[in-house]
């Protein structure tokens, strides 16, 4: 027996990567996934690769992994893909404690986000 295959979330013309446990908060990470939705994936990745943000490097090998399986999972072309989608969730936040004066404690959040980078093949205009 088994379970059953789940049916395929995305369009035949998509392909997903996600990369989950990016140590940032979401909210910086989302300012790096809102400059590059709906961009071709060339320019994406040139400003990416120029972006002064520590975080792109990551952003960016999420996007590389997302084209790769365009092309070698979906059999899609890779030179009309755009990014759909990007978009960031939370993951979990660790807590750390600071000591203050007078023996109090200063509460430290270190939080992680996860980040979904959707990629489609453009459809050509006759």
């Amino acid at each position: 027996m088994g379970k059953a295959k789940t049916a395929r979330r995305l369009a035949e013309n998509e392909a997903q990567a996600i990369t989950r446990n990016i140590r940032i908060s979401p909210q910086k990470l989302n300012l790096l996934a809102t400059s590059i939705r709906g961009k071709k994936v060339e320019k994406a990745l040139a400003d990416l690769t120029f972006s002064r943000k520590r975080i792109a490097k990551d952003v960016k090998k999420t996007l590389e992994s997302a084209i790769a399986n365009a092309e070698n999972n979906h059999g899609l072309d890779v030179d009309s893909l755009f990014v759909s989608e990007a978009y960031v969730g939370k993951g979990l936040v660790m807590k750390r404690w600071k000591p203050r004066a007078r023996g109090r404690v200063g509460k430290i959040l270190k939080p992680f986000s996860r980040l979904t980078v959707v990629v489609r093949e453009a459809e050509e205009t006759a």
